[in-house]
C-alpha cells in the first residue's frame, strides 16, 4: 500500500496558492492579502514565511524554473516533442503563456534590480542550452545558432496561440523546426499526414 503523500507546509501551500493566483490573474492585479485570504491566514503568517511581496514573487518564478526531464530518446526527438508538449500546453483551459515573458512585462519597470528579469533571461537561456547540447549531439556545425532559433520558435507559438486561442501553433513550429533540423543535416521522420494530426 502506497504512503499518503506528505502534508504541505505552510510555506508550500503560500506558494503554491501565489503560483496559481499570480500566472492565472496577473502579478499586479493579486495582493499578499488576496494571497492570504484564499489560504485563510492573516498577512503576518504570510510575512513570517516571505517578508515581502517581492520574495514571494521571486520564489513563484523560481519554482517555475523546470528543466527538461533526462530522456534516452534520440536528440531529434526530443526537440520535436518539445512542440508536442506545448500544443498539449495550449489546449489546456488554464494556459495563460509564459510565465516569466509575463512576470518581465508587468514588473519591468518596478524590477530596479532585475531580479525578476535575470530569473527570466536564466530561465530562457537555459531552454537554449538544452537545445545546443542535443544539436551537439547530432554533430550540427552551428549548434549555437540552431539552437537559437528553435528557442524563437517556441516563444513565438506561444506568443501566436495566445492571440489566436488556436494550439497547432505549435504544430506549425513544430514543422519549421523540422525544416531547420533537415536544413543542418539532421535526419527527421516525415510528418504525419494532416487527417491523423490531432485537433486542438
Amino acid at each position: 500500500m502506497a504512503s499518503p503523500p506528505p502534508k504541505q507546509t505552510m510555506k508550500e501551500r503560500i506558494l503554491e496558492t501565489a503560483d496559481k493566483l499570480f500566472y492565472l490573474q496577473g502579478i499586479r492585479a493579486i495582493g499578499v492579502d488576496t494571497i492570504a485570504a484564499e489560504i485563510g491566514i492573516s498577512k503576518r503568517t504570510l510575512y513570517n514565511h516571505f517578508p515581502s511581496k517581492d520574495a514571494l514573487i521571486e520564489a513563484y518564478l523560481r519554482h517555475r524554473f523546470v528543466q527538461p526531464r533526462p530522456s534516452d530518446k534520440p536528440p531529434a526527438e526530443q526537440i520535436l516533442a518539445t512542440f508536442d508538449s506545448l500544443e498539449r500546453r495550449f489546449a489546456a483551459k488554464d494556459f495563460r503563456g509564459c510565465p516569466f515573458v509575463n512576470a518581465v512585462a508587468e514588473l519591468g519597470p518596478d524590477d530596479e534590480d532585475r531580479t525578476f528579469r535575470n530569473i527570466a533571461v536564466a530561465f530562457k537561456e537555459s531552454r537554449r542550452v538544452w537545445f545546443r547540447d542535443l544539436l551537439r549531439q547530432l554533430g550540427v556545425a552551428d549548434a549555437e545558432g540552431l539552437a537559437t532559433q528553435l528557442t524563437l520558435l517556441v516563444d513565438g507559438s506561444i506568443a501566436q496561440d495566445l492571440v489566436r486561442d488556436d494550439p497547432a501553433m505549435a504544430r506549425a513550429a513544430k514543422e519549421a523546426a523540422r525544416v531547420l533540423l533537415a536544413s543542418a543535416g539532421v535526419k527527421v521522420g516525415a510528418s504525419a499526414p494532416a487527417d491523423k494530426k490531432r485537433n486542438g
